[in-house]
């Protein structure tokens, strides 16, 4: 079995994991109350945003497993940390607005916004997979922005608790991808200019 074989196996396997995850989520309310409750631990909140640096990798590599298996740990990071012993009464006013919604009633406006998500990892895959690094940035800018208005739309003055977060994991993610993407660009140059030595 070759290289692309493997990896296009282990990336169907990372994403039924991911559907497995979201049926957990949504046929039981029990584990669906124990990842909420792990969620309150704000840590969860600084970390997801950085899977972003990984995923952008995988694309750029073209790597479908490494985008798949990013993809998996970003929704399950929600509750890799203890829930919290004390829990700001912004951070409880938020997650209560996002379960709320989770668990309310869908309409079609509902089903559009939540099509968003998985559009915009696209959008953000397919920039670094053409590896187009102004217009990744870009989207990675959209993705916080969107975040961050959403939040504010749906939850008020409480949608402020996820505004440091989300200016953090931006920051840090453009910085490390930019950094990433260009000594990718170098060690490529680098390659082909030793390719050409030979050839010669």
């Amino acid at each position: 079995m070759n290289h692309k074989r493997i990896d296009r196996l282990l990336a169907l396997l990372f994403f039924v994991a991911i559907a497995a995850l979201i049926a957990l989520m949504a046929a039981n309310r029990a584990f669906f109350d124990w990842a909420f409750a792990r969620h309150q631990n704000q840590f969860s909140w600084y970390i997801r945003p950085l899977f972003l640096i990984p995923f952008c990798y995988f694309a750029y590599r073209h790597s479908f497993a490494g985008i798949g298996g990013t993809l998996f740990l970003l929704l399950a990071s929600m509750f890799f940390f203890p829930k919290p012993a004390s829990v700001s009464a912004g951070v409880q006013a938020f997650l209560k607005m996002e379960r709320d919604y989770l668990t309310g009633g869908w309409n079609s406006a509902k089903i559009l916004t939540a099509c968003l998500v998985p559009g915009s990892l696209a959008a953000l895959a397919a920039a670094f997979w053409k590896r187009s690094l102004y217009l990744g940035i870009a989207v990675l800018v959209l993705i916080a922005v969107a975040k961050v208005l959403w939040s504010a739309a749906f939850g008020g003055a409480s949608g402020r608790a996820v505004l440091a977060p989300a200016a953090v994991g931006l920051a840090v993610c453009v910085a490390l991808v930019l950094l990433a993407v260009r000594r990718l660009r170098k060690k490529e140059i680098a390659r082909s200019n030793h390719g050409t030595e030979e050839d010669l």
